[in-house]
């Protein structure tokens, strides 16, 4: 098996009937012995009922409980067969050309672990984080205090979106997006996989790093754009706002430890995003309920 592709889902019923077409028409493209593997994080909306028997070579896992992206993840990894892993979001859409194209980048670059795209939303605007740096204490200070938003070219300020970087070429980079991220199955199971301590967001930062720690590069590859209909999986609340930032301080607690003065300086910054960001979605809600 050349290919497994991982797709977590939870109640994005459309959204993950068209992307699972699109999967099947670039298999198809590309000629590859594949394998979709889609893990169900207890929908509600019917998804189950409605897409398990609809695809000839589904392999649909049914979760009786929410186990979170990471652990979700984890799960289909550990029934993937393929040589390479791509873990896609099911709100994405990518081309017919896209798995041969991103097949043949990374298999000719024998110190490539993992490999990401260029990923644009549904106005065809290009999304930063398609391409971006490891959130050192400076970079993150940069980005949480808004100077990278001022110098969005900057090779200092805005080095967390690498902004000084072109959109438009290949580039080794630090950190990829869990919304597509093509890897080899032996460097997922050389890192131990995602870290099941984060239930949703930064699992993909981690991972990454994890790679790049182990002596593989990781890379974005321009040559391939998909669409990514951002947070149509996840609904933009205040829930979602506390699981971010909650992630965000699980993530400096790991790198730099529960008392080291970095993470108390990047706890403070996180923590006041974060009710900035609460605030910003309780009014919008006022208002937009009137």
């Amino acid at each position: 098996m050349k290919l497994s592709v991982i797709i977590v889902s939870y109640n994005v019923k459309d959204f993950l009937r068209h992307c699972l077409d699109a999967v099947e028409r670039a298999i198809a493209y590309a000629q590859l012995s594949a394998e979709v593997i889609v893990v169900d994080n207890q929908s509600t909306d019917g998804t189950a009922e409605e897409l398990a028997d609809s695809y000839e070579k589904l392999n649909f896992i049914l979760n009786p409980e929410n186990r979170g992206f990471a652990k979700a993840c984890n799960q289909g990894a550990a029934l993937a067969t393929g040589e390479f892993i791509l873990f896609l979001n099911p709100d994405t859409l990518i081309p017919p050309d896209s798995l041969k194209d991103c097949i043949s980048f990374i298999a000719s670059r024998p110190d490539a672990g993992a490999i990401g795209v260029r990923m644009v939303d549904e106005n065809g605007n290009f999304l930063k984080e398609s391409k971006r740096s490891f959130p050192s204490p400076v970079v993150s200070f940069y980005k949480l205090f808004g100077m990278a938003a001022l110098f969005p070219r900057s090779r200092i300020f805005a080095r967390y979106y690498l902004g000084h970087l072109s959109e438009n070429e290949d580039h080794p980079v630090e950190i990829l997006s869990g919304a597509f991220m093509l890897i080899r199955k032996t460097v997922f199971e050389k890192t131990g996989g995602f870290d099941e301590r984060f239930f949703m967001y930064a699992e993909d930062i981690d991972l990454s790093y994890r790679i790049t720690k182990d002596g593989y590069r990781n890379y974005y590859f321009s040559g391939c754009t998909i669409t990514h209909f951002k947070g149509k999986s996840t609904a933009k609340d205040i829930r979602y706002v506390k699981m971010f930032y909650r992630a965000m301080v699980v993530f400096a607690v790991k790198y730099y430890g529960s008392h080291n003065p970095y993470t108390y300086f990047l706890k403070a910054g996180i923590w006041t995003r974060a009710v900035l960001s609460a605030t910003r979605i309780f009014f919008r809600n006022i208002f937009s309920s009137r």
